[in-house]
């Protein structure tokens, strides 16, 4: 079995000075011009009749069309955007409704990994375990009276509210237990 040759950096340039070298008058033939240039002559003759590169063409296993990836993409960013970044198997979930929509098969569980390459919008990211100590101040008798002793101490020393910011960097939703 012979391995195939790693393609030099110059190769598309080569490739497409072929193609000019056939269109004009010398070398006169497809053959002549391959091996001239050193480059293959069915790849020279596909390229003549437009054929695009390998790597410019999208892949045909892919079972979802672009529009598709762009809603999920774009469903992700929303949840994300509402505090709730939806897990590999909530996208892996959505993904399944639309080919089943269509009456395809389900993607495989290594679908999101490499759907995640292909996206510049959104990156996985490991979750981290909830905080225990900050699960137990999100106890309504906790956060109440903390509220209250800053609205007294603000009273006290008379700071209107738009002298407050900065209040929460964090942020924290009440009832949510996910990081």
């Amino acid at each position: 079995m012979q391995q195939r040759k790693a393609q030099s950096p110059y190769y598309e340039g080569t490739l497409y000075l072929a193609i000019q070298a056939t269109k004009s008058a010398v070398p006169k033939s497809t053959n002549h011009a391959s091996k001239a240039f050193a480059v293959p002559r069915t790849t020279l003759i596909q390229r003549r009749a437009g054929k695009l590169a390998r790597r410019d063409c999208e892949a045909n296993l892919k079972k979802l069309t672009k529009v598709e990836e762009e809603a999920i993409v774009e469903r992700i960013l929303e949840l994300d955007a509402h505090g709730k970044g939806p897990t590999k198997t909530i996208v892996q979930d959505m993904a399944n409704d639309l080919l089943a929509a269509r009456g395809k098969g389900p993607v495989d569980k290594q679908w999101v990994s490499r759907s995640n390459t292909r996206t510049k919008e959104i990156k996985l990211r490991r979750s981290r375990p909830y905080d225990r100590q900050r699960a137990l101040n999100e106890d309504r008798r906790v956060i109440e009276p903390w509220f209250e002793l800053v609205r007294s101490t603000k009273e006290k020393y008379g700071i209107p509210d738009k002298d407050t910011y900065n209040f929460d960097e964090t942020g924290f939703m009440i009832g949510m237990m996910t990081s």
